[in-house]
């Protein structure tokens, strides 16, 4: 019985660690009511441990090869803990971005801690999972942590109508997940994606709709998480009502989280049917791209504007990914650096229009460079790479997915995607434009002009941290390739 289980503790670490970090900071808050600072303290001291767990079971991949646990659910390779790196790196990004919303809540600040570490937990189970079942329960734990957060101020109607929107269309879209797990088991008579590949290695389906059929709900389900067309619906509309302090760390997570579990499920479970998967990727990604592109031009609210680029966004990552195998290295390398640049990009909105609030109109940026040239200089640094300039990291990306579908021979959507990129272009430089060529705004008292900006604590330090990442990989892009590259075999 031993053997048939395969407990490893090493395999569910991190997992550990966070949830550990989030009963210590309930616990303390509870009994002791310490100040903002010490709860810093304890979320450093949580990162950190769940970041050293996780370099062992890079060490012990690196040495030893990937491993099973827990009777195969789990499995530890370069893909899992490279997944694992980068949400650690979001979830801390993410977290300090929002701490002026962890002070401005009291004692519900260490509510908004836990979710956080939770919802880092279980998009971190969605990476490493070999099981359906065990990676539908990590989409959930990490979902319900996400719909909280979105309206966890209580402080406006925006915020509760972000959460109730976020939550019925999430509960959904996990019931077609769960329906996809019902159908693929129907099929084959398995739920991991190993047992899965197996069985369609090893047998011939005269028949296979019922698994085509699963499949494509598997890939639904997580689709409307990345927040691709036709299921990106609930985005815009929760990026403007979530608090503006949390809403980086909400739109980077759960695009990492459900990439990492889309990316194992096709190229692990259905190797058989790429040719099947890669079609329908790429119409995914033309209507995301498409959607995406048309609609942030219209926008004149700054977080809509993202949400609708993150659909675009979302569009460029499946073209990576419609090379299969071969594009995995580009497609977490495209996830790296553009969560990074969104979580900096959502950190000057909410250095622009405070930790708590809702909603961000393009106007509150007119003249930004006048009230803080600090601010304006980094938005206007994550704006261009995320239309992909060359010298940031978004052009790196950029050029990686372009390149790994243009080898699988999808030139028409790289075509798209280019002509998209252009277009594009627009609505980022629109925001530069109102930032450096429009005057600030005046006061709500007349004669006077708004107070200057200037982001301090925390929220500084991300921006700082952000800026030398999407400019030092646009530089010099080697090192995070070669990680990658080293991390993917599966």
């Amino acid at each position: 019985m031993s053997e048939a289980l395969n407990v490893s503790y090493l395999a569910v670490g991190p997992e550990i660690i966070l949830t550990l970090g989030a009963v210590l900071v309930l616990m303390i808050d509870v009994f002791r009511k310490p100040p903002a600072r010490f709860h810093a303290w304890l979320v450093a001291a949580t990162m950190l441990a769940a970041t050293a767990v996780t370099w062992f079971q890079w060490d012990r991949v690196a040495t030893e090869g990937p491993f099973l646990a827990f009777s195969d659910m789990v499995v530890i390779d370069g893909y899992g803990v490279l997944a694992s790196f980068i949400l650690l790196l979001v979830g801390a990004l993410g977290l300090a971005a929002a701490w002026g919303m962890v002070e401005r809540l009291g004692r519900r600040g260490a509510e908004g801690i836990v979710l956080v570490f939770m919802a880092i937990a279980g998009f971190q189970f969605m990476a490493v999972s070999a099981n359906l079942v065990m990676m539908f329960m990590g989409l959930e734990i990490a979902s319900i942590s996400l719909y909280v957060l979105a309206g966890i101020t209580r402080e406006r109607p925006e915020s509760d109508e972000a959460a109730l929107k976020y939550f019925l269309l999430g509960s959904f879209a996990s019931s077609i997940f769960i329906y996809g797990v019902a159908l693929a088991f129907a099929g084959t008579g398995g739920i991991s994606v190993y047992e899965i590949g197996a069985f369609l290695r090893g047998n011939l389906l005269l028949e296979p709709g019922v698994l085509l059929i699963g499949m494509a709900l598997l890939i639904a389900g997580l689709a409307f998480k990345v927040s691709a067309a036709p299921f990106h619906v609930w985005a815009p509309d929760t990026y403007q009502g979530s608090p503006a302090g949390i809403v980086g760390f909400m739109a980077s997570g759960a695009k990492v989280g459900a990439f990492a579990g889309l990316g194992r499920i096709v190229i692990t479970a259905f190797p058989l049917y790429e040719t099947e998967w890669t079609i329908g990727l790429a119409i995914l990604a033309t209507l995301s791209i498409a959607t995406g592109t048309l609609l942030a031009i219209a926008q004149s609210d700054i977080r809509r504007l993202l949400a609708y680029s993150g659909v675009a966004h979302a569009g460029f990552i499946l073209t990576g990914l419609t090379a299969g195998e071969a594009g995995m290295p580009a497609v977490w390398f495209y996830l790296a650096v553009y969560t990074v640049q969104l979580i900096g990009a959502f950190a000057v909105v909410a250095a622009v229009a405070g930790p708590t609030a809702a909603g961000s109109p393009l106007s509150d940026y007119e003249g930004l460079s006048r009230r803080s040239p600090f601010l304006a200089a980094v938005l206007a640094l994550f704006m261009l790479a995320m239309s992909g300039v060359p010298l940031t990291a978004g052009f790196v990306g950029k050029f990686g997915v372009f390149a790994a579908a243009w080898r699988a021979d999808f030139e028409w959507l790289v075509i798209a995607a280019l002509v998209a990129s252009v277009a594009g272009f627009f609505f980022y430089l629109r925001v530069i434009v109102l930032m450096y060529m429009h005057e600030p705004a005046p006061a709500e008292a007349p004669g006077t002009m708004r107070a200057r900006l200037e982001p301090v604590g925390a929220l500084r330090w991300v921006l700082i941290v952000a800026v030398a990442i999407t400019v030092a990989l646009g530089v010099y892009p080697t090192p995070l390739l070669d990680l990658v590259g080293k991390a993917l075999p599966f």
